[in-house]
């Protein structure tokens, strides 16, 4: 697996976004994520975009962080907040997820970021076993969704 920084507005990108709206909207219904994110919000020093590539050249991971500080939505100063994991269907269980996740993980740290926190939802049953499985402890609720049941929040000191 090739792992390379890109910005959220490059066509992988768009992409594998695109394909994680739809699976949102198949497991939630609706428009998918409507969480406000902006190309800007992955560029260095107060974030990052990764795209992981297998050994034909084709985008088949991604995830980002953003820098997020204290906030009327929850977050606290020093967060790094993970964004759009994924993984295409036909490369799951390879340990893909937990590649890009560590990257992250540590880009936000030698950034300077002290928590990395994220939002998933109770549909997603394979990514809270990833999180909790990778040190991530349920925190208090931030976000767009914090106000939502179905919304679950977690969190890791980097």
């Amino acid at each position: 697996m090739n792992i390379r920084r890109v910005r959220f507005d490059h066509p992988d990108a768009v992409t594998l976004n695109d394909e994680v709206q739809a699976e949102y909207q198949l497991r939630y219904g609706g428009d998918g994520d409507a969480t406000a994110l902006d190309t800007t919000d992955f560029d260095p020093p107060r974030g990052a975009y990764l795209i992981a590539y297998d050994e034909l050249d084709r985008p088949v991971a991604t995830g980002g962080w953003r820098s997020q500080d204290l906030n009327d939505e929850g977050n606290e100063n020093g967060d790094a907040e993970l964004k759009r994991m994924y993984v295409v269907a036909h490369m799951r269980g390879r340990g893909l997820a937990r590649r890009m996740l560590a990257a992250l993980e540590e880009d936000a740290r030698t950034a300077g970021r002290i928590r990395m926190v994220l939002e998933t939802g109770s549909k997603q049953p394979e990514a809270v076993t990833l999180y909790t499985s990778s040190g991530y402890e349920p925190c208090a609720k931030f976000g767009y969704y914090r106000f939502h049941e179905e919304s679950l929040c977690f969190a890791k000191k980097l």
